[in-house]
């Protein structure tokens, strides 16, 4: 038995692209007021939508917007190191009960914030010596291959 227009089951309908046989959503009607702002947004000539006083911004080129620069990047790392030093301050501020402490034989009382500052610290400067001997050991690597291609 034919089914007309529509293909039988399991089937995709032509042209549509639509291969699992549900039907495709159908079409948004824009309403006046979206026309008007979506025309207001498009075309710079449009007159205002109705009922604001100001001009509707129009979207700026690529060109227009400034690139990265090595000042934007430092004042965003700056920035971001103050945040970060206020957040430390707040939490030593906060850690303020005295705790003992006991190292290779030295003991002492230190407050507890800023016993973990120091561990904090002192772990950044073993990890940063630790990359410093792998930079260096890369660098003369690489000097040792230049000088051998120079050959």
């Amino acid at each position: 038995m034919s089914t007309g227009n529509y293909p039988s089951a399991g089937q995709p309908e032509p042209g549509t692209g639509n291969h699992a046989g549900v039907p495709p959503a159908p079409a948004r009607t824009p309403s006046p007021a979206d026309s008007t702002a979506d025309s207001a947004l498009t075309r710079p000539d449009a007159p205002l939508p109705a009922g604001t006083g100001t001009p509707v911004p129009q979207p700026s080129s690529a060109a227009d917007q400034p690139g990265v620069t090595r000042a934007g990047v430092v004042w965003a790392a700056v920035v971001a190191a103050l945040v970060l030093l206020i957040l430390l301050i707040i939490f030593i501020l906060q850690n303020q009960d005295q705790v003992a402490v006991r190292y290779f034989g030295l003991e002492g009382l230190v407050p507890l914030g800023m016993a973990l500052f120091i561990a904090s610290v002192t772990g950044g400067v073993l990890v940063a010596m630790a990359g410093g001997a792998r930079i260096l050991q890369l660098r003369r690597n690489a000097h040792r291959a230049r000088l051998r291609q120079r050959k």
